[in-house]
């Protein structure tokens, strides 16, 4: 449990270290901006006044024409001139926009509407409307392309290191789970000869019934081992009614379950809705949810289970009147290695969402949870077309 809150606290972290980041290069962006913006309006005056000087000092319009050339040659400003007849001209609009009356007619109401005022001087510029470059719309937009970009590079990374993850953890868990089941087979087939030992010995009938019972105990061990060595395999999935099948698995459980535990579970009798699943596989998940709700329930209180059809689902819930699970957990508990016990490695749950999702492609995952009251999974199968 303490891995995923470490887990999440260093995404907070990282959340906040991303925004930290996306505040000053915005901050700075709109510095650079405003400076650019300050220096062109100072760049706009500083022109004004000096066709205002030259036409002050010069009578002919040659030499006009040709300040206004060499002052607008290399600057970048997009102005619009307008002389004492209201004839306008538009400098770095573009050639066909610079004479454009209408064109500029619109920019020079758009310029009035924004509160800003012209620039008075004289001649074929007595009035200077200025407006700023598109360095100025660049700068401001920076920071939002640069927050796009970098975005898509952490989304691509994330996605690509959680796929190689998840991929690396199926790999451990299917191989440490088939090696489970080898080491298991060893001390199975040594218990098997020694009751079979037994057996061609003389004993009493009380003996001979324990004997029974260790190997019945002997078989569920091959079970548990043969469960193990499917995962990471592609298993068989027949058809099967699932109220017989949680019966199967309700009756195991409950003669090792306290006795102040009740079951209210469906029986085979009581409906046939037919899914295809791999008993063995599906059994283990069933077991696992009830074994989790009586450990929740401390020896005391009532398992429930709901059956029923919804669209092309088959629909299992499973309640008990345990401690319960807190909402912000939900998904946590199917994690690997979570776990609220002070026994167990926290793998049931993570195994029993691959088999059900991997395997069966279905679902599974909480219902709902209340503090001290109840909890219930929800499996959710497809139907078989037969």
């Amino acid at each position: 449990m303490d891995i995923y809150k470490k887990k999440s606290n260093w995404n907070i972290f990282l959340a906040l270290f991303g925004l930290l980041i996306l505040i000053i290069t915005l901050v700075y962006s709109n510095f650079l901006a405003k400076n650019l913006i300050q220096k062109e309006e100072a760049n706009a005056k500083i022109y004004v006044k000096a066709a205002k000087d030259f036409l002050e000092n010069s009578g002919g319009l040659n030499e006009e024409v040709g300040l206004h050339e060499n002052i607008l040659l290399d600057n970048k400003l997009r102005l619009i001139l307008e002389d004492e007849q209201g004839v306008l001209e538009g400098t770095n609009w573009g050639e066909e926009k610079d004479l454009d009356q209408a064109f500029l007619s619109q920019q020079k109401e758009v310029f009035l509407n924004s509160g800003k005022e012209y620039l008075r001087g004289s001649g074929y510029a007595a009035k200077v409307y200025y407006f700023n470059t598109e360095l100025v719309g660049y700068i401001n937009y920076y920071p939002y392309i640069q927050m796009l970009l970098v975005g898509s590079f952490i989304l691509m990374g994330y996605f690509f290191i959680t796929a190689s993850k998840r991929g690396e953890q199926n790999r451990v868990w299917a191989g440490m789970a088939k090696e489970t089941a080898h080491q298991l087979g060893t001390p199975i087939s040594a218990i098997i000869a020694w009751i079979e030992h037994l057996k061609l010995t003389e004993i009493d009938e009380e003996q001979a019934e324990i004997v029974e019972e260790l190997r019945n105990d002997v078989n569920r061990l091959e079970l548990v081992a043969d469960r193990f060595s499917k995962i990471g395999s592609e298993p068989v999935l027949t058809a099967t009614n699932i109220y017989a099948e949680i019966e199967k698995c309700k009756l195991y459980m409950e003669r090792r379950a306290p006795r102040k535990v009740t079951f209210d579970y469906p029986q085979k009798s009581d409906g046939k809705l037919i899914v295809k699943i791999n008993q063995h596989l599906f059994d283990w998940v069933i077991e696992n949810l009830i074994r989790n709700s009586l450990d929740a329930m401390d020896g005391k209180g009532k398992l429930t289970c709901v059956i029923y059809e919804d669209g092309g689902w088959v629909t299992i819930d499973i309640s008990d009147t345990g401690k319960g699970i807190p909402s912000s957990k939900f998904n946590t508990i199917f994690q690997p290695g979570f776990t609220t016990k002070k026994r167990g490695w926290g793998l049931g749950l993570s195994l029993a969402k691959r088999i059900i999702e991997n395997y069966h492609n279905g679902k599974i995952f909480v219902k709902n949870s209340k503090p001290n009251e109840n909890t219930t999974f929800t499996i959710k199968l497809p139907k078989a077309i037969l």
